[in-house]
Order: C-alpha cells, then structure tokens, then sequence
C-alpha cells in the first residue's frame, strides 16, 4: 500500500544543490514553453500559453483538504493548492471556475513559498498540488525559498497524466507520492471530450515514469468512470495490471456530474448509473486489483 514520508524527499536534491538546478531547467520553459505535450511555444514572460498562464503562478485556493484518498489526510489533511489553468479542456470539468475560466490570482514566488508554509503551520501532512504542471517552475522557486524557513511536508503531484515525460522525469526526487488521472484510453475520446488530440498516447507514458519512480508505494491512479464507456475502464484496469502492476493503489470514482459544457455531449449528458459503476468494480476486481478504494454510489 502506499507510504507517505513524513519529510519531502526534495529536502535532500536541496542540500545536494540539486534543486536550483532543476528550477533553471524548468525556467528556460517559461522562454518557450514545453511543460506540456501541447508544446505551444509560447514565451509566457510576453503572452499567455494554453493553459492561459503567464510567467506567475496562479492560484484560486490554498486550503486544509479532507476529502483526497485516506492515506493523504492524516493530521489535520492534505494541503490542497489549487492552480488555475490546465492544457486539458475537459467540458466537464467540476473545478471549471479556474481551471478552464482561470479564475484566481497570481503569486510570486516567494509568495508561494509562503502558502506552503502555511500549509505546513495548519497541520497538513502534504502538499497537495492540484494541476501543478503549467507552474513548475515557480514550485520548483518556492520550495528553494521555504526549504530555509523551515518546510519540509512531502509533496503529492495530482495530475490529469497530460504531461512531458521529459518534464515528470525532472522531478524524480522531488514528488513523493504522484496523484495520476487515467481519463481514457482512446485518443478519440480524449479529443473529443477534453480538447486534446494524444491523451492516452502520453498518459501511458507518463504513469509508466511515475511508476518506474515511485513503485506501487508512490502512486495512486485515479479513474473516474463516465457513462456509456467513455473513459474505457476495462483497458484502464488492464494497463494498471498488466505493464505496472495489480498492487498499484486505484481510486474508483463514481462521481461524475454533467456540468460545464457537458450538456453539449448527449453521451456524456447524464449521471452515472450504479450499474455503469458495478460493473467498474467488477472489472477492477477482475484484474486483480484490490489496493485502492471504491465509492459508496449515492
């Protein structure tokens, strides 16, 4: 099952003098920008990429969580950072309000440093970064300044897996538990639901990192379970056994809500049913994998 450290393990590429050194790496991104695969190019210290950010990190929310998965809530709950923008344009997004309006305000990155500090004051057991990606380099900037004054709360990386596998192996050593969605498993799907023409071409590859990082005891899956099929749950489970493994720790969700532009999609535009969600589990169960956790259907 998955282990939370107590201390991040970004405190000892820290003291190696390995961090600043990666903070540069990512910064050279902000000229023209490749955090994600959109690749846009884009110099964000003079325009807005397609995550609509510029060269700040932006923020709508830094607050103690308790609703992430029971490993990460332990003290008074996860630091929840949530970020505005996302290279994904899911339109059924629930956290719409920043993540696909931008609704937030931009931080420095001392200012960040600050907010994770704080977190850290409040009793959370982690840094929850919540679509952290389009802001790399800026966390990489806040945690060099916090290190000093004292931070030292492990880091969860929570993802929708639409990254650069260049960029997720730059943080090996610095996350300590990845957070990673499997949305689908067609490409097809991914574009037409979220705006993105190789969604599980480059989800596979970036969970297969994660997992070659962190193992079973570092990485929680996500899958949240659409109607009609769309999000592929039965060769999301397969993937999981088959080229990671069953002890991976898997997170079912059953709690998808047509909101946003979901109406505009007749397949998408109802609640799951508890059928559509048992059979999930079934699948689940089918191969092998029991670590993780399942939903009450309400």
């Amino acid at each position: 099952m998955l282990e939370l450290p107590e201390k991040g393990c970004y405190l000892s590429a820290y003291h190696a003098e390995q961090l600043e050194q990666i903070h540069q790496k990512l910064k050279e991104n902000n000229q023209s920008c490749r955090l994600c695969p959109t690749n846009c190019g884009v110099n964000r210290k003079e325009a807005k990429g397609v995550c609509m950010q510029s060269e700040k990190a932006r923020l709508t929310n830094a607050v103690v969580h308790t609703g992430e998965e029971p490993p990460l809530i332990h003290g008074s709950g996860a630091g929840a950072v949530f970020f505005s923008g996302c290279s994904m344009k899911c339109c059924y997004c629930q956290n719409f309000a920043f993540s696909q309006k931008n609704n937030g305000k931009d931080y420095c990155s001392w200012e960040l440093g600050e907010v994770f500090l704080d977190l850290q004051k409040k009793g959370c057991s982690n840094l929850d970064l919540v679509t952290p990606t389009p802001h790399l380099p800026s966390v990489v900037e806040a945690l060099v300044y916090a290190i000093p004054k004292g931070l030292t709360l492990p880091i969860v990386y929570n993802t929708s897996s639409y990254d650069n596998v260049e960029i997720i192996q730059l943080l090996e050593g610095i996350v300590d538990v990845y957070l990673a969605n499997i949305r689908y498993t067609d490409n097809e799907m991914g574009l037409r639901y979220s705006g993105v023409k190789d969604y599980w071409t480059q989800a596979q590859r970036v969970i297969r990192e994660m997992y070659r990082q962190k193992g079973s005891k570092g990485l929680i899956i996500r899958h949240l379970v659409l109607p009609n099929g769309i999000s592929g749950t039965e060769k999301a489970m397969a993937f999981i056994a088959e080229e990671l493994s069953p002890s991976v720790n898997v997170s079912l969700m059953s709690q998808y809500f047509p909101v946003y532009k979901a109406k505009e999609f007749s397949a998408i535009n109802r609640k799951l049913t508890e059928s559509e969600y048992s059979q999930s589990i079934e699948m689940m169960e089918r191969y092998g994998i029991f670590n993780g956790w399942t939903q009450e259907f309400a």
